[in-house]
């Protein structure tokens, strides 16, 4: 008798533990790459007929392209935030990039999604850019590092400063060698290109977690200025587009390969050589990583997700058709490329106009991964699965919200202000004089005609609505800590 409960007892165990390992087998891979301050129309599969993104361009021809992604912030602290969490970062309280000398960090208190990741069974790996700290070397007592938020892996991450220099090792700002990348026990060659090292890792990540369910956050520096590309590629691309030379003496913003400053007017438009270049190198770094998941034959069941952090930096290039850029809340500071492929899941070649902000990716990974979300963690996005795989729609339409008060206009144009979409229309509050936009982007995507005055009764319900929304964590309009 003892023998046949042991013997039952001992097939319930095995039986379980094949579950179990049924199911981590059928976990999908993950890699979420991000670029820094790429705009909504600088990919070719994004109809951008200068820059060249062959990998990207057949990342999207295997997956789903969404034409209104976006931001919930338009600059980069509080869109990392915001992803990790799945909370807008108006109910985190970060609401801008953070200085060096922050003690507003992200808080390890929240439960973000690497943390569901690796706590079932995930390999988590974060390789670039954090900025969700301030630094000791600046003065902040309060650090807050990737492994705080769930990763295994932390490589390339920065440590006294995002640091905005040259992408060439021994990087460079204005001519002074900074160093502020954690790489310090990984030889680096001399002038290795920074982008380039990254995407390496990340391969080499893969290849070493290849047995393993895996989540791996590539976060690139690039392309963020001040802009630096590989000599080489910006010699291609200069000899694509010649503007004649610059009324300026020179643009600091565009280093050439003497670190010295770009003469040519080459950045005040579509054609600027400099960021095309770095932005084939991101590129090339794409096609490496997929080669690797094929060769591992990993690529079938593997979420491969493109995307940017915010729109493009104005004075280094245009959105155009959308209006503004990097630091405001029109369309082209805030809509971001946003590229989904999982070949065993995901039709190919699809489009979709689903609006969705970088909150959805919380509960849209894990419910791909099988793993419910926390009750105790407030999420603001939804799960977009189903769009992902009928690039269908969501039969309900959702607001989409944005806050960004500021203590005074931002270098790059953007003012203090808040927006609200819903369905075609959106609604920009001023915060400075409490003035109001209202523009419908099905007809007007480049934000042109102001309709509020023609359109009373919804800026009424928009703006109401926003400010309720606000009113819900209790939001205001006064400049945040940074």
């Amino acid at each position: 008798m003892l023998y046949y409960l042991t013997s039952i007892r001992w097939r319930y165990v095995v039986s379980i533990l094949a579950i179990t390992n049924s199911l981590q087998a059928e976990r999908p891979n993950i890699i979420f790459i991000l670029a820094d301050d790429l705009g909504w129309s600088e990919l070719g599969c994004y109809g951008n007929r200068f820059n060249e993104t062959p990998h990207i361009d057949r990342l999207a021809k295997r997956g789903i392209r969404y034409t209104n992604a976006y931001s919930s912030a338009p600059v980069c602290s509080p869109y990392r935030a915001a992803l990790l969490t799945g909370q807008y970062p108006a109910r985190i309280g970060i609401l801008d990039y953070l200085r060096p000398d922050s003690e507003n960090g992200l808080s390890t208190n929240l439960i973000t999604f690497p943390k569901k990741l690796r706590d079932s069974g995930y390999i988590t790996g974060m390789i670039g850019k954090w900025h969700l700290s301030g630094y000791s070397y600046h003065g902040a007592k309060k650090i807050v590092r990737p492994k705080d938020h769930g990763f295994t892996w932390n490589i390339g991450s920065e440590i006294k400063s995002v640091g905005n220099g040259a992408n060439f090792w021994p990087y460079m700002f204005r001519s002074q060698p900074i160093r502020w990348l954690d790489l310090q026990k990984r030889k680096l060659g001399q002038k290795e290109y920074l982008t380039d090292r990254l995407s390496l890792e990340a391969v080499e990540f893969i290849e070493k977690n290849k047995e393993s369910p895996f989540f791996l956050f590539l976060s690139h520096y690039a392309p963020h200025t001040i802009l630096n590309g590989k000599p080489n590629i910006v010699a291609k691309y200069r000899a694509k587009y010649r503007p004649g030379n610059s009324t300026r003496n020179r643009c600091y913003l565009c280093q050439d390969a003497t670190l010295l400053g770009d003469p040519q007017n080459h950045w005040a438009g579509n054609h600027n050589p400099h960021l095309a270049a770095m932005i084939e190198s991101i590129d090339d770094g794409v096609g490496l990583i997929l080669n690797k998941l094929k060769s591992l034959k990993l690529d079938q069941n593997t979420i491969v997700i493109f995307t940017s952090d915010n729109g493009g930096e104005t004075k280094v290039t245009s959105n155009a058709p959308l209006r503004g850029g990097k630091s405001q809340l029109y369309e082209g500071g805030i809509r971001v490329p946003l590229i989904v492929s999982w070949p065993d899941t995901i039709p190919s070649a699809g489009v979709s106009l689903q609006p969705t902000s970088n909150v959805d990716f919380y509960p849209t990974l894990l419910k791909a991964a099988n793993i419910p979300a926390n009750i105790h963690h407030t999420i603001d996005g939804i799960s977009l699965l189903n769009t992902w795989k009928q690039s269908k729609s969501l039969s309900k339409r959702r607001a989409l919200f944005w806050h960004y008060p500021l203590e005074k206009p931002h270098f790059l144009g953007g003012i203090s202000s808040g927006a609200i979409r819903y369905g075609d229309w959106k609604l920009i509050e001023r915060f400075n004089d409490n003035s109001i936009e209202l523009y419908n982007l099905t007809k007007d995507p480049s934000e042109t005609v102001n309709l509020a005055e023609k359109n009373p009764a919804l800026k009424k319900v928009m703006l109401n609505q926003l400010i309720e929304w606000r009113k819900s964590f209790g939001a205001t309009k006064k400049p945040p800590k940074r």
